[in-house]
């Protein structure tokens, strides 16, 4: 009899503002809200927004939990390492620089430049609740392990 496992259902992630940070990676990712966690009508509550909300994919979701305080990661060095990161992928070097200027757009930090590097072209960024994520050029399926 083989194993039975678990299946990840979603990454979760610590922030002060829910709904900024899943506002955040909604357009980073081209991703939608759970039904019932949309943003409401300007002017009106976000309770949802205060809490926990959920976006997601035909693969994992993401989902963001509002927590009262939180220290930024301070990656590379510093006292917060990051703690998890998330990795995401484009097919090309043009599509690499164009993710680049649209990333920094959504408010999106730049943490690392290895655009050039020959082996791993990448660009390291802070989100706007400081958590680190890698945007890598990789063919599909490529270093997948």
């Amino acid at each position: 009899m083989s194993p039975t496992y678990p299946t990840l259902r979603q990454v979760v992630l610590d922030c002060r503002s829910a709904r900024e940070l899943a506002e955040f990676y909604r357009e980073v990712l081209g991703l939608t809200y759970r039904p019932g966690d949309e943003p409401p009508p300007p002017g009106e509550p976000d309770p949802a927004g205060e809490d926990w909300l959920v976006l997601r994919n035909p693969g994992v979701s993401i989902a963001f939990q509002q927590v009262a305080d939180l220290p930024e990661a301070t990656w590379p060095e510093g006292p917060y390492p990051q703690m998890l990161h998330l990795d995401t992928t484009v097919g090309s070097a043009e599509e690499l620089a164009a993710q680049h200027r649209r990333l920094l757009d959504l408010g999106a930090r730049l943490l690392l430049d290895r655009s050039a590097d020959p082996d791993e072209a990448l660009y390291v960024y802070a989100d706007p609740a400081g958590h680190p994520f890698c945007v890598f050029v990789s063919a599909p399926g490529v270093g997948e392990d």
